[in-house]
């Protein structure tokens, strides 16, 4: 039997991609006690890896495809084959940005004022190439934790390090030089496998499911009956990807002659509590909201 050897992102992403994974019909189960989690998928074979190391296995052929962060298939220069970009919202999917921070009262206000500086970083790889490919000599060293703290202690000029609003960095007391990296989570492949069609065929159904599910993120469905008296003013309210679904009822004597039809829409989350009201107040009757998995 065929089977696809698939590395699931141990540490921060872990709990968001398992969840991703329900939602596009995966249920992904066992991380907390084995690094070789089950899964309802007789073809797939789940491997858990720390994101910094995923691209590596990847692209060695120990695994088939994986999900790791954009930072870390650049870091490892990895040659894989980028299959889609995860955007998420939940907190552990979002962007995050790799910045330069040093001191709140460092002389330091561009990057080449770093030349001939010491950077301390997780990122090391990445790091020096970014200066080398800008001329800049600078000394960068690999730091196994609390890199803020470095730069704040005077350990180091300025470290490199990854955030999402930037607070963090400001609550050690730094200040952000600029930005260098904006990291999305990807699904990645072995280029080989994705020259095999059967796991090709099977690595672009995650991919599609996935994107599917990353779709539905914050959005409903909404289904509601109306009379055709009030059918266009209901269409005019209902926002949509691309129209409303409108289908006739079935003629009963409980519609007394008049027309109905059954009106169906895709729509954001945090709209429905305004809307709801508006399309009652102009003839909306038997609203059904409801939860949405996938939207292809």
């Amino acid at each position: 039997m065929n089977e696809l050897k698939l590395g699931i992102p141990k540490g921060s992403l872990e709990a968001a991609t398992i969840d991703l994974f329900k939602k596009s019909g995966w249920k992904i189960s066992g991380t907390s006690r084995s690094y070789f989690p089950s899964i309802n998928d007789a073809s797939l074979r789940c491997s858990l890896v720390r994101a910094q190391e995923m691209s590596r296995y990847v692209e060695s052929g120990a695994l088939d495809a994986g999900i790791t962060g954009k930072d870390w298939t650049q870091e490892n220069e990895s040659d894989v084959q980028v299959i889609t970009e995860l955007v998420y919202a939940k907190a552990s999917f979002k962007s995050v940005r790799w910045v330069l921070a040093v001191p709140q009262d460092s002389p330091i206000k561009k990057i080449e004022d770093l030349k001939g500086k010491k950077i301390a970083t997780e990122m090391v790889n990445f790091t020096r190439r970014y200066f080398s490919e800008r001329k800049i000599p600078v000394e960068v060293e690999f730091s196994w934790g609390a890199t803020e703290a470095k730069a704040a202690e005077r350990l180091v000029d300025a470290v490199v390090e990854v955030t999402e609003t930037g607070s963090t960095i400001r609550a050690h007391g730094l200040r952000i030089v600029t930005d260098l990296l904006e990291s999305n989570p990807q699904l990645i492949a072995n280029k080989k496998a994705w020259n095999d069609s059967w796991k090709r065929s099977k690595i672009e159904q995650i991919s599609l499911l996935l994107q599917g599910a990353l779709a539905a993120e914050n959005k409903v469905g909404i289904k509601m009956n109306v009379a055709e008296r009030d059918l266009e003013k209901i269409i005019k309210l209902i926002p949509s990807i691309t129209a409303p679904t409108i289908a006739t009822l079935y003629p009963s004597a409980a519609l007394k002659g008049v027309k109905w039809f059954s009106v169906e829409s895709v729509i954001a989350e945090d709209v429905v509590r305004d809307l709801i009201p508006k399309l009652i107040q102009h003839g909306a009757v038997g609203i059904i909201e409801y939860p949405l998995n996938k939207v292809i």
